[in-house]
């Protein structure tokens, strides 16, 4: 594991992303910054965290295994590898939001983007960006988010999380490597966020509807019943859920 540390960087994907197009990448390769002045989020959102207390890295990860139908699959792993690591720290309550938030104690903890290196139709690899909340306590105008230090009391060492997260991307693309699909997405179903529970969702056009999450698709769609017993599969873009 190659590790660049940065004092302050605009976006770290922005910098992997870039080095990446310049020369070969050793597998999991990671830059990670105690300050990113641009960080980003799902769809454009901005992703804000406070100078030198929590974890904003990106990871390269090369692909040998997945196609670009079933890309969905670096986010499983992805977001299977920081619940694991987190429970290993004590943790508590530890949910998946789709698609890829980590809420513990229903409030966000971790943000992850993930930008793939495409050439020729196939994933060549993946930048994984990830924002943990860590030791941070205080978040304005933010009543959904909270940190590993405001829900557990405890200090953390940013860069002990770092080697754990790092640790668990190995365990969980090893066994993407193997075909173990099932495997992977079973387990990412069960961490999903109110999964077959009466909730209340909001679509694009700002109507309301109520729904039972079942699980997701391969590619990522979310599978919800609906009140007339159809499975309907929606886009990132398509749906949010209220809680």
């Amino acid at each position: 594991m190659h590790i660049i540390k940065l004092n302050a960087i605009d976006s770290t994907n922005s910098y992997l992303r870039e080095l990446a197009s310049k020369k070969p990448l050793e597998d999991f390769t990671v830059v990670i910054t105690k300050h990113q002045t641009k960080g980003r989020g799902q769809i454009g959102a901005v992703w804000n965290s406070e100078k030198g207390k929590n974890l904003t890295c990106s990871v390269f990860k090369r692909n040998y295994c997945v196609s670009i139908d079933d890309q969905f699959y670096i986010s499983m792993v992805t977001s299977l590898a920081i619940v694991k690591t987190l429970q290993l720290f004590q943790v508590p309550k530890l949910v998946v939001k789709w698609p890829n938030d980590i809420l513990s104690e229903q409030k966000k903890i971790c943000g992850i983007l993930i930008e793939n290196v495409i050439k020729h139709q196939d994933i060549e690899g993946s930048i994984i960006g990830i924002g943990l909340n860590v030791n941070q306590t205080h978040f304005q105008n933010l009543p959904f988010a909270s940190s590993l230090k405001n829900l557990t009391g405890t200090l953390f060492d940013v860069e002990e999380l770092l080697v754990g997260i790092i640790e668990q991307l190995k365990y969980y693309f090893n066994k993407l490597e193997q075909g173990k699909h099932d495997f992977i997405k079973r387990a990412y179903e069960a961490l999903l966020f109110r999964r077959l529970k009466p909730s209340t969702f909001k679509d694009a056009e700002g109507n309301l509807f109520s729904g039972i999450i079942q699980g997701v698709n391969n590619n990522g769609t979310l599978q919800i019943l609906l009140e007339d017993d159809i499975v309907r599969e929606f886009e990132l873009k398509e749906i949010k859920l209220l809680y």
